[in-house]
């Protein structure tokens, strides 16, 4: 029972990462370690490529079947995400449910907790006879000139 409760509590830092893997009873070897403090201080969705070379020039001698291995375990038990793209997978720290921002200009993808009105949630419920437990959506665009993104002088 108090697994199951672990289990649903969301992971929102990196000392619940932590929490679920021993809630589990996952090993937290340092290698498990170094690559859950690599994945909440970069704040960002990496491959496992970019995990192990960051980790290396940290002075953080670990293998290339060693993080394989320990991302595979991490995403399995959801405590990190794990998205599926063409070129490959990234993971990322952020494991509730969210939703991402994909920069088309320099393929990074953002967290985001988007929050549906409820009739517009009603609506596709009734249109497809789904009752909606939970969403997440994918954004997709081109950075903002600066322009545009700086508070107007008229406001």
């Amino acid at each position: 029972m108090q697994n199951e409760v672990a289990a649903r509590k969301p992971i929102r830092s990196l000392e619940d990462a932590i929490d679920r893997c021993q809630a589990l009873g996952m090993r937290l070897s340092k290698q498990r370690r170094f690559i859950l403090e690599l994945l909440w201080q970069a704040k960002e969705h990496l491959s496992a490529r970019e995990i192990y070379d960051r980790l290396n020039q940290q002075g953080k001698a670990i293998g290339h079947t060693s993080v394989y291995q320990n991302l595979e375990a991490l995403s399995g038990q959801n405590i990190i995400e794990c998205i599926e793209r063409s070129d490959g997978r990234l993971y990322g720290n952020v494991s509730d449910p969210h939703s991402h921002v994909n920069c088309l200009d320099t393929n990074q993808i953002m967290d985001v907790h988007v929050q549906l009105p409820e009739d517009l949630l009603r609506q596709i419920e009734q249109e497809t006879g789904v009752r909606i437990t939970d969403y997440c959506i994918n954004f997709y665009g081109y950075k903002l000139s600066e322009a545009a993104t700086e508070p107007s002088a008229a406001s």
